[in-house]
């Protein structure tokens, strides 16, 4: 038996041994995903990591297109290429591969590409916002002066999911079945600030920002990544109760996973300790996809509504400050504000 399945047969209860042995996958892409013909995909983030894995498999299975979004035309062209080495598919033969250009730390960049996906297609099946930045440098931020980590990860793929929100809804019309959201969050949205979660403070820059930073005391910079992956929460939540039968919703924790997310990670001392436990931990890259592809392509829509997939494509438990709705209610607020301002 593997140690992970051991570990959770002896402690079926514990949520951390869960967590960190995560049961044997039962889910097999390869043979469990359908044939997704007529299906258009977007993903973000598409060009390396989880968001790689999870284009090469759909493009798999057969669907009419996939539009990989991403900041870097280069890198997404030269993964394009591989992905059509890897796969024997792209444009003409079955599944064709798009680069869609979005930069989700510019509002510019996001409205722009959701222009440009409308006026070339008229329905979205499934959109997986996958993109994310962690732990960088504090002080950066983005186009619009917002925490590069909330800013990205929660500001950019909202307003990019509610631009596309008309091209979900033809989707239903279209195919009878509801279109799907999968957003990217972590295990991490239980590490998120203190009391609700959301420091509002912190979100833009500027002076009260960098004095309640100084509160978070040693690991500032994932408390930050925290409470935009609580975010996560909240936005897959959000538009899960947007559209009723019409669109569904769901969030993903992937799992501890090799990927370059942590590059910001591997410096100093924390970088030192990080990579140790890591070592121990990590899965491969594959497997961070798997809970998306579950939730993009097999799991019954009323399942998926709502909920949580942690490792490896099981609904699982968010934390407690996941479940306050007066909190996701005023990060809304805080999001249509900002939108209202552009």
């Amino acid at each position: 038996m593997p140690f992970n399945d051991f570990m959770n047969k002896r402690c079926p209860n514990s949520a951390a041994v869960g967590l960190l042995f995560p049961p044997t996958p039962t889910f097999k892409p390869d043979s469990d995903i359908p044939d997704l013909s007529g299906k258009v995909f977007i993903v973000t983030g598409a060009n390396i990591g989880i968001g790689y894995e999870t284009v090469k498999q759909l493009l798999l299975h057969n669907p009419q297109r996939v539009y990989l979004a991403a900041r870097s035309e280069e890198k997404a062209n030269a993964a394009i290429e591989k992905l059509r080495e890897e796969t024997g598919n792209g444009a003409g033969t079955g599944g064709q591969l798009v680069y869609l250009k979005v930069d989700l730390s510019d509002l510019n960049s996001v409205r722009a590409a959701a222009s440009e996906f409308l006026s070339k297609e008229k329905q979205l099946d499934v959109l997986i916002n996958n993109a994310g930045v962690m732990a960088p440098p504090l002080a950066d931020l983005t186009a619009q002066g917002y925490d590069l980590q909330f800013g990205t990860n929660v500001l950019g793929h909202y307003y990019f999911t509610k631009l596309l929100l008309p091209a979900l809804v033809a989707s239903h019309a279209s195919a009878g079945e509801p279109a799907r959201i999968v957003t990217v969050s972590s295990a991490q949205h239980k590490s998120a600030a203190p009391g609700s979660g959301i420091a509002f403070e912190t979100l833009k820059g500027g002076a009260e920002r960098d004095a309640a930073i100084k509160k978070f005391g040693m690991m500032p910079s994932m408390v930050l990544y925290g409470q935009s992956k609580l975010g996560n929460v909240f936005l897959s939540s959000i538009f899960a109760e947007s559209h009723p039968g019409v669109v569904v919703s769901a969030s993903i924790d992937p799992g501890a996973i090799e990927s370059n997310l942590q590059q910001h990670m591997t410096k100093g001392v924390t970088g030192a300790i990080y990579e140790v436990i890591s070592s121990l931990l990590v899965q491969p890259v594959a497997y961070g996809a798997l809970s998306s592809l579950y939730a993009a392509t097999v799991a019954d829509p009323v399942e998926l509504n709502g909920k949580l997939f942690v490792p490896w494509a099981r609904i699982g438990e968010p934390s407690e400050q996941a479940k306050n709705v007066e909190t996701r209610e005023r990060v809304k607020d805080w999001l249509e504000e900002q939108l209202a301002e552009l």
